[in-house]
Order: C-alpha cells, then sequence, then structure tokens
C-alpha cells in the first residue's frame, strides 16, 4: 500500500520538476524574444530622453541583433565547452547586467554598450544552450512538445512586447522594462539549478580563426546596409565618403560577402584534415535543414522591418503614445499566438511546405495591402488589416520551421543546430531593420527635397539650404518636432507649413518604400520553400546530413 502511494507521489515530483525546467527555458526563451519586440513602440520616446534620433535607434537596434547573429554559432560552441546549464547561467548574468546598463544608460553610447552589446553577447550563449538543454531534459516523446512550448514562449513574448512597451513607457517609463528584465533574469538564475546539464559527449575544440573571420564578414556586411541611407549604395552622397569613387557601402559589403566565403572555405579545409570546424559545411548540405534555415532569414528579416517600420508611422507620423501605439499592433500579436500555437494543435500532421507557403504569402499581401493603403491622410485603422495578415504569417512560421531544423539533424547536434538557427534569425533581423529603415531614410530624404523644389512659396536661398543640410540625410520627424525646430530658426509661416507639408508627404513615401522592399523579399521567400518538406519530420532524428534528400 506504501510503495503504491509512494509510485504516483514520485511520478508526481517528476512531472513537478519537469513543469519547472520547461518554465525555466521557456522564461529565457521569452526573455530573449521579448528585446526583439518591445522597445519598437517606444523608439521617439527613448530617442528624445537618450538625446539621440530615429536613425540612432535603428543603429543600436540593428547593432543588437547583429552581435548575436556574429556570435550565436561560438556561443554554441562554447556551451559544448563548459557545459550548457553553466553557458546558459553564465549569459543570464551578462544578459543581466546588459539589462541593468541599459535601465540606466544617460545616452547613446552607454544604451548600446548594455543593450547591444552586453544583451547580445548573453543571447548568444543562452539561446544555444536552451535547444541543447531541452533535449537533455526531456525524453525523445516528449521533446516535440517541450520545443513547441519554447517556441511558444517565443511568440507570446514577440506578440505581447508592444504592448508591454507601450504600457511601460506611457505610465512609467521605458527604463522599467529593462528593470524588470534584470528581475526576471535573478528568478530564471533561481529555478535553473534544477535544470539537468548536457555534458559534450567530446571536448570541442574551437575555431577561433574562423569566429574571427566569419564574425567579420557578417558585421561588415550588416554595417554596409546599415550605412546606406548617409552613405549611398552605390554613389556617394553629398559630404560623405568615397572609397575609388564608390561609396564605401559596396565594398563593405563585397567584403563581408568575400569574408564569408572564405570562412566557408577554411571549414571545409578543417574537415578534410579531420580537425572539427566552427561549422560543418555537410550540416549546410542538409536540404531540409538549409531550408529550415532560409526561411527563418526570410521571416526575421520581414518581421523586424515591419515592427521597425509600422510603430514609426503610429508614433512618430499620427503622433499616438507608446501605448496607443502597442494597441494597434494588437491585432498582429492576436494572429501570430493564433497560428503559431494553433496550427499544431489542430492539424498536427499538415504539410509544413504547405503551411510555410500560406505564411509567406500572408505577410506579402499584408505588407503589400498597408503599402497601397498608406497615404498623408490615412488614420491609424488603416494597419488593422495588414497587421492581420502578417501576424497570421508569421505564426504559421513560427509553427513549424522549429520542428523542421530540430528534427533535420541528430541530437547530439542539438546545440549546433540552436547556434546556426539563431545566427540565421538574428542575421535575417539586423538586415531586415538596417534594410527598412535605410530605404526608409533614403526614400523620405529625396522626396522631401523633390517637393520644397516644386514649391514656388518657398525661397531660392531656403531650398538651396536644405540640399546643403540634409545631403546625406534628413531626419524622420515628426510635425510637432518640426515645427519646433522651424519656430527657433524663426521661420516664414508660408514657408513653415510648406516643408511640414513636404515632410507629411516625405514621410509616407519613406514608409511606403521600405514596405514595398519588404514585400519582395516575403515575394523572394517563396521560391525557397521548395526545401521545406512536404510531410511532418519524425519526432526525433536520426539521420545525419549525409543522409538527407539532396
Amino acid at each position: 500500500m506504501t510503495a503504491a502511494k509512494a509510485a504516483p507521489a514520485g511520478n508526481a515530483g517528476k512531472a513537478g520538476k519537469a513543469r519547472l525546467i520547461l518554465l525555466t527555458l521557456a522564461a529565457g526563451q521569452f526573455l530573449m524574444a521579448l528585446d526583439s519586440s518591445v522597445m519598437n513602440v517606444s523608439i521617439a520616446t527613448v530617442a528624445e530622453d537618450i538625446g539621440t534620433s530615429v536613425s540612432g535607434m535603428q543603429g543600436a537596434i540593428t547593432a543588437y541583433t547583429l552581435v548575436m547573429a556574429m556570435l550565436m554559432i561560438s556561443g554554441g560552441k562554447v556551451g559544448a565547452l563548459i557545459g550548457r546549464k553553466r553557458a546558459f547561467m553564465i549569459g543570464c548574468a551578462v544578459y543581466g547586467c546588459g539589462s541593468l546598463t541599459t535601465s540606466l544608460a544617460p545616452n547613446l553610447t552607454v544604451l548600446m554598450l548594455g543593450w547591444s552589446f552586453l544583451e547580445g553577447v548573453g543571447a548568444a550563449l543562452i539561446l544555444p544552450a536552451i535547444v541543447a538543454l531541452v533535449a537533455s531534459n526531456f525524453g525523445k516523446e516528449q521533446r516535440p512538445a517541450a520545443y513547441g512550448l519554447v517556441a511558444a514562449a517565443g511568440a507570446i513574448a514577440i506578440a505581447l512586447g508592444p504592448l508591454i512597451g507601450g504600457v511601460a513607457t506611457t505610465f512609467f517609463s521605458w527604463r522599467w522594462v529593462f528593470a524588470g528584465e534584470v528581475v526576471v533574469v535573478l528568478v530564471i538564475l533561481m529555478l535553473a539549478r534544477r535544470v539537468v546539464d548536457a555534458p559534450p559527449d567530446h571536448r570541442p575544440r574551437i575555431d577561433v580563426l574562423g569566429a574571427i573571420v566569419s564574425a567579420a564578414g557578417i558585421g561588415l556586411f550588416v554595417f554596409g546596409v546599415l550605412r546606406t541611407s548617409e552613405w549611398g549604395w552605390f554613389r556617394p552622397k553629398a559630404g560623405g565618403p568615397a572609397w575609388f569613387s564608390l561609396s564605401p557601402v559596396v565594398w563593405l559589403m563585397l567584403a563581408g560577402l568575400l569574408l564569408v566565403w572564405l570562412f566557408f572555405r577554411w571549414e571545409a579545409r578543417l574537415v578534410a584534415r579531420g580537425t572539427e570546424p566552427l561549422v560543418d559545411p555537410a550540416l549546410l548540405g542538409n536540404r531540409q535543414f538549409s531550408g529550415g534555415l532560409t526561411m527563418f532569414f526570410f521571416q526575421y528579416l520581414v518581421q523586424m522591418g515591419v515592427f521597425f517600420v509600422i510603430p514609426l508611422y503610429l508614433s512618430v507620423a499620427l503622433g499616438l503614445s507608446a501605448l496607443s501605439t502597442g494597441v494597434r499592433i494588437l491585432p498582429l500579436s492576436l494572429t501570430l499566438l493564433a497560428a503559431a500555437i494553433g496550427i499544431p494543435r489542430l492539424w498536427p500532421k499538415v504539410s509544413p511546405r504547405r503551411v510555410v507557403r500560406i505564411g509567406v504569402l500572408a505577410m506579402f499581401v499584408g505588407a503589400v495591402v498597408l503599402m497601397a493603403g498608406l497615404t498623408p491622410d490615412s488614420s491609424a485603422a488603416v494597419v488593422t488589416v495588414p497587421l492581420l495578415l502578417i501576424g497570421l504569417g508569421m505564426g504559421a512560421l513560427a509553427s513549424q520551421l522549429g520542428a523542421v531544423t530540430v528534427s533535420a539533424v541528430p541530437d547530439e547536434r542539438s546545440s549546433e543546430v540552436g547556434g546556426i538557427q539563431n545566427t540565421s534569425t538574428n542575421l535575417g533581423a539586423s538586415i531586415g531593420t538596417a534594410l527598412a529603415g535605410s530605404i526608409m531614410i533614403a526614400v523620405l530624404t529625396s522626396s522631401f527635397l523633390a517637393t520644397i523644389d516644386q514649391n514656388p512659396a518657398i525661397p531660392a536661398d531656403v531650398k538651396s539650404q536644405a540640399h546643403t543640410n540634409l545631403a546625406g540625410t534628413a531626419p524622420f520627424l515628426s510635425d510637432e518636432q518640426l515645427s519646433a525646430a522651424l519656430d527657433e530658426a524663426g521661420t516664414d509661416p508660408a514657408v513653415a507649413q510648406a516643408a511640414l507639408d513636404a515632410n507629411d508627404s516625405a514621410r509616407i513615401d519613406g514608409l511606403r518604400a521600405a514596405l514595398g522592399i519588404l514585400a519582395l523579399t516575403a515575394l523572394l521567400a517563396l521560391f525557397f520553400t521548395q526545401r521545406i518538406p512536404a510531410t511532418q519530420p519524425s519526432a526525433s532524428a536520426t539521420r545525419g546530413p549525409a543522409d538527407a534528400p539532396s
């Protein structure tokens, strides 16, 4: 009788421990994903508070995801070297220090040190470790559900981030978001003691040269994209630098691509020597795995571009508060959550390829509808239907891609998969933010200057001064900010009104151009969906890269 009672109690204890471990890992995933969306509704407020511009905030957001993209693979290797649990806890500590630094930041430099660098380094240790720790703490039958719940935690963070950021910024301060992250980190560190470590089956070798070359290649390429609005894509802008009569952007992007090519050549050489590489090139030869990575890249490129552009329209162009902006983005959050959680539950055997294609099409249609609907006279309601479609697309992709990549390779390579997968997502996020922002500012500048050139009410000397001052970029300003600047300069009322009208029209042109490039990217992604499997992958992969269909 006693033994009979003890068995259920023991099973209940194990189930309780499993739930606590899953909660810990899901909380880590939630925290990492939260930073990708929580601050976008507060861009204008944060920029004003720390004395920077929208372009400065664009640089900080891009740098955060870029640091993760540059270090994610190395972070996975460090976890295999020192133990995934230790890497997870060290990453949380570093991330917490970054959050504390950000919450106290007096200027953009300190903000980038805390948010972009320290939090990025912490995330590069945490995210690959989560993938491996799920594999070590749950049996093969439990893993699909565990991975799904961890992925759902990330989707919930992305969905609720704008609302959390809006509430904090409107009623308290954006700094409380990061202060709250410190508290969450402390709770995670206390709970993480129950997590079972994932000991490596061998002591890995870290390819230091490969890590440096890959990080430099990714960094140069994305930095080049980020500087296009100020330096120009090909022809150097007036007053900007020129290298051999071309914009430095061209050379930075070419150098980045060359370094990435050299990295893969170096990795192939290490494999031929029998030395452990940073990334096994054969892994990328796995059709299913590379297909999942490609779609992750496109998803996050479009997703983070949208999360950068739409809050700017709502908060700057329309002047909504951070809370109102977060509420307006709620339709995206609702359909994202519904699709990410509902599709696997309602249609567990649905074709991943079909779901991914429908998701990409939904994102494309949403971006096109919003691009067509934006006018200087449109209201905040114009974003509702497009955001419902874009959220549906994001959720559809989130419901499938994690299982596609994880099941493509054996369990013992889960940490490596986590590093590469998160590199792909963060590279897409950094390029998406940089590309959308640079296209928006470039088109805004050219549209503003063209409009005032055609306006006879503006004197020739004012037009000349505008061309001189805005030769690089025009700031993304609200009507209130521009009016204050014009009043301070003592501008004639008629000229000031003409400038306000030009700015209003130019903002919309810039936003539509950014949405257009995001829609084009989503359409391009459709050509790569053929690599996604047509049937649901098995719960646990048993084949290696060489066994995958090509």
